[in-house]
């Protein structure tokens, strides 16, 4: 039982500590948002990495043959969806640098929570990333055959757990971070760097 925590718990850390796209998009969207859709959004994240910590858990080896072939257009369809929240978020910043009076009128209004958890948890889905490193860990503990449903059990809610509070801590920050750029300019500049580095990561992700 304690061998299936932590390894649950390390292999949640594993792939969630990591900084890439999807986390700088969460902390973003939080500094323009609220707490509450940061949130609701890490908890997206942190659902995909349950999801596949489950289908590791019990798909054994043959998870990782049914997900060899889908592999490259995950990223193609992970970087698209990523180059295109980059553009999105760097547009609607400057608009509303440039004229802040009607931004309230002229932009579409932030997404809810339920939608923020929707749109976190199909992003984390698609990322390649994810599904190369549980399909990986699948590869590499094929000890689990002999488990039992409860260890199994263990390990996909320590996962969970661990993914959970680190992209929760990755929420705080993205609220902290926004509380304390409440100028126009101190707005802009944290939404074209976030903007910029999720570009990057998408292009890096197709090379």
């Amino acid at each position: 039982m304690t061998a299936a925590l932590v390894a649950g718990l390390l292999a949640g850390y594993g792939i969630a500590v990591p900084v890439g796209a999807v986390a700088t998009y969460l902390v973003s969207l939080t500094a323009r948002t609220s707490l509450r859709t940061g949130f609701c959004a890490a908890l997206g994240v942190a659902t995909a990495d349950g999801l596949y910590a489950l289908v590791a858990a019990l798909g054994g080896s043959a998870l990782a043959a049914a997900l060899r072939p889908v592999l490259v257009p995950l990223r193609w369809a992970s970087a698209l969806v990523l180059a295109f929240l980059a553009v999105r978020g760097a547009v609607t910043a400057v608009r509303h640098y440039r004229d802040h009076r009607l931004a309230t009128r002229s932009t579409p209004p932030p997404p809810s929570p339920a939608r923020a958890y929707l749109a976190l948890l199909g992003i984390t889905l698609l990322n390649p990333t994810t599904v190369i490193y549980f399909a990986a860990l699948v590869l590499g503990t094929r000890a689990m055959d002999a488990v039992s449903p409860l260890e199994q059990g263990v390990f996909v809610l320590a996962a969970f757990a661990a993914s959970a509070s680190w992209q929760l801590l990755l929420a705080g920050g993205g609220a902290l971070l926004g509380r304390l750029l409440t100028g126009r300019r101190g707005r802009l500049v944290t939404a074209l760097v976030s903007s910029g580095v999720i570009l990057l990561l998408a292009v890096r992700m197709l090379l």
